[in-house]
């Protein structure tokens, strides 16, 4: 029962994080740095963001060879059901409204993406394609969370916005606020594990996806 909860958690978060990714791609005002790079992909591929989602998750999972990380079963269905979801939503929400219109798509783009993030790490079931890229530079480098993270964005978004990708005041707004709000409900919606349970650090803790 208590893993039962654990996998309707996971897959509820990883449902509607796609979903928040498709209302902040909607809204037009900037996409977080990864979305950029799929963005820009896109422009060139038309492979669809939902498929080009999967791709570069698996290009990532392919990087923690390397790094020696191991992947868990929240990390393989982040990698496969995400870019599905946000297809979902890219088909359900309309493009081109109004202005007004798009700052609250962008709104609840953020905090849908917040609450996703608490639901899938609070279920435990291992860290998100490139949290785990962050984490494990982390690891074998020695260098601070913030470095690595930043540094990995900072070349992500650069070449996303080279091929074209929507970069914009929601970017930034999307780059300062997704970690306080984060930092809120992965508390909030963490699973309590059983007593005597062993609770292993868990990596993913410090930023989504």
């Amino acid at each position: 029962m208590f893993v039962t909860r654990r996998l309707i958690q996971l897959l509820i978060g990883l449902f509607l994080y796609g979903i928040g990714i498709a209302l902040i791609v909607r809204a037009g005002i900037g996409v977080a740095p990864w979305d950029v790079l799929t963005q820009g992909i896109d422009n060139h591929t038309h492979l669809g963001f939902g498929l080009i989602t999967i791709l570069l998750s698996g290009a990532v999972l392919l990087l923690w060879i390397p790094i020696r990380q191991k992947p868990g079963a929240g990390t393989l269905l982040n990698a496969v059901l995400v870019g599905p979801a946000a297809d979902v939503g890219l088909w359900l929400i309309p493009a081109d409204l109004d202005l007004w219109a798009r700052i609250l798509l962008f709104a609840a783009g953020l905090l849908l993406i917040a609450v996703a993030t608490g639901l899938y790490i609070g279920s435990h079931f291992g860290p998100g394609p490139r949290d785990g890229l962050m984490t494990g530079l982390h690891e074998r480098t020695g260098w601070k969370i913030w470095i690595v993270r930043t540094g990995i964005e900072v070349i992500v978004l650069g070449i996303g916005w080279a091929l074209g990708g929507n970069v914009g005041i929601g970017t930034a707004l999307f780059a300062v606020l997704i970690g306080p709000l984060c930092q809120r409900t992965i508390p909030f919606f963490a699973i309590k594990r059983p007593v005597g349970t062993v609770r292993a650090a868990d990596p993913a803790l410090t930023t989504p996806l």
